[in-house]
């Protein structure tokens, strides 16, 4: 399922990345890699903060939809 989907305050496994190279790339320099730990933090407007690798991260809507859990 989407990151967008993904429950507050649970923790997740990322399982993959959509999207073109770039926004792969992206994601990737955030710390969102296939097998990561991610959680969400808060849902604000549509954007998310997701707590990765013992940073807080707030990504857009659309970014997060392409990061499967």
């Amino acid at each position: 399922m989407p990151l967008t989907l993904a429950n507050q305050q649970e923790q997740f496994l990322i399982k993959k990345i959509n999207g073109k190279e770039e926004v792969k790339r992206f994601l990737e320099n955030l710390g969102f890699i296939a097998g990561a730990e991610v959680s969400v933090i808060s849902k604000i407007s549509g954007n998310v903060i997701v707590q990765i690798k013992d940073s807080r991260v707030a990504i857009s809507r659309e970014m997060a939809q392409k990061i499967i859990v």
